[in-house]
């Protein structure tokens, strides 16, 4: 008899582990999108540039269109999330790619395409604020890590099919292929969270307990006093009443805010967009002339990226958040440094290429360990969850805010201050990113979310002490 309850307790528990696995997985194809949407563009760019007669700034204006809609997206994010819930965000994400990228695959005009380039953006916005903040909801305590960087994951998955994409279609030129393609993950998405249980953390919010439970019962492998016992734990973390945007100004939350949105403005300014967007260009820099050899030339950066986040994936629950990003954001420092001195000659050729690419590989996969899925990790995890959404949502916004100024000012710091001048100021910002991780970022690996409140309570009281 206690054998056939063993065995049962362990076919619920394997159940249990799937059903919160895929749906990590399905909510993950929003991080999918992000990368697809974001990436394709520094191949599509090569064929629009010439289709439409583009110079820098209208350049970098078709790739600042996703931020800027993302901005929009984010800042809205917050807010339809506490109404309506993390999972109907998403869905409402997924229709909205399914425009963008239609919208972008037959646009007559370069004014089109910039509109459809920012609905993708609303998309990203909705679908990066919301997506790690769901998947952290219902992703058990000691894995939450993993499963939340199954987002940043998807993430560079998503790059790397869009140069795969960009190679595939480059020799004929079709950049409305590659920007329309997009929307067949899209529709997988919205298929997808159709099935998926909303957040039993926001069900609590809005009073719906028992469903909440039914939730839990699911995705836990625990047994049933240990549900209750969570249940309970997410119950007393909502005593106080969901929050507004002022309740960001309360000291424990500005604390937490210090690490989410600094290392949202981090992850931007040292220059990680430059390497996703305008990897062709770089490599065309280095004296490559073909497209379709710089796009392959960029390939190699699309694949570390998606093998170094895989190897972060397996250490952020071992190791932990605060030791990864140190030696992450160290090498993407180096890497710059060693990406700049290839541009500080007049030459270019074989040896200045390999040189570039291999500086670009490195950048990446120190990006891809570090401030790739830890921001999006901490930047799910840290709030209370009375105001959750609307301070991912703020960090999500000064993401991509800077997203936007770091696309759109690149070709211009190239020609104000060259490829060798960009990419040190780049390094200079990296050695700062060091100095803020060690000093203020906290370790939050195999702690409860309630329990990670905590952290930034004490913070805000020892400052506030005399």
């Amino acid at each position: 008899m206690a054998a056939t309850g063993d065995a049962a307790a362990e076919a619920s528990a394997k159940r249990a582990q799937r059903n919160v696995v895929l749906t990590a997985a399905i909510a993950g194809l929003g991080g999918l999108l992000f990368g697809y949407d974001t990436g394709i563009i520094a191949s599509a760019l090569l064929f629009i540039r010439s289709d439409f007669g583009l110079g820098s700034f209208e350049q970098g204006l078709v790739v600042a269109c996703v931020p800027v809609g993302a901005i929009l997206g984010a800042a809205f994010a917050g807010q339809m999330a506490d109404r309506y819930g993390r999972r109907y965000v998403i869905i409402t994400a997924a229709i909205v790619f399914i425009v963008g990228a239609i919208g972008s695959a037959f646009g007559p005009s370069l004014a089109v395409l910039c509109i459809s380039r920012a609905l993708l953006g609303i998309a990203v916005g909705l679908a990066s604020a919301n997506a790690p903040v769901y998947i952290s909801e219902v992703a058990p305590p000691e894995e939450r890590g993993r499963l939340v960087s199954y987002f940043q994951l998807s993430v560079t998955v998503g790059i790397l099919v869009a140069y795969l994409v960009g190679l595939a279609f480059s020799p004929s030129e079709e950049w409305r292929w590659m920007l329309g393609l997009g929307a067949v993950p899209a529709l997988a998405l919205l298929i997808g969270m159709l099935r998926m249980p909303q957040s039993p953390r926001w069900l609590v919010m809005v009073g719906e307990d028992y469903k909440a439970r039914l939730v839990l019962s699911r995705i836990r492998r625990d047994d049933e006093k240990a549900i209750d016992k969570e249940l309970a734990e997410i119950k007393q973390s909502l005593e106080v009443e969901p929050g507004g945007w002022r309740d960001l100004l309360e000291p424990a939350v500005k604390a937490a805010l210090v690490v989410g949105v600094g290392l949202a403005i981090l992850q931007q300014v040292t220059g990680i967009n430059t390497v996703i967007y305008y990897a062709p260009t770089i490599i065309e820099y280095t004296g490559v002339s073909s497209g379709s050899s710089a796009i392959l030339a960029s390939l190699s950066v699309g694949v570390i990226n998606v093998i170094a986040t895989i190897v972060a994936l397996r250490l952020i629950d071992s190791k932990g958040r605060r030791t990864l990003l140190m030696v992450g954001v160290a090498g993407m420092t180096a890497s710059l440094v060693a990406l700049g001195g290839a541009f500080l000659g007049d030459e270019s050729g074989t040896l200045v290429t390999v040189i570039a690419i291999a500086s670009l590989m490195a950048y990446v996969a120190a990006f891809a360990i570090s401030l790739g899925p830890i921001f999006w990790v901490l930047n799910s995890e840290v709030y209370p969850l009375n105001v959750r959404s609307k301070a991912a949502a703020a960090g999500t916004m000064a993401n991509w805010t800077f997203n936007f100024i770091v696309s759109l000012t690149f070709l211009l710091l190239i020609d104000a201050l060259g490829q060798a001048g960009t990419f040190f100021l780049y390094a200079a910002i990296g050695l700062f990113t060091l100095w803020f991780c060690w000093k203020l970022v906290p370790e939050t690996k195999g702690k409860r979310l309630e329990d990670i409140q905590t952290i930034f309570r004490q913070r805000a009281e020892a400052r506030s002490s005399p």
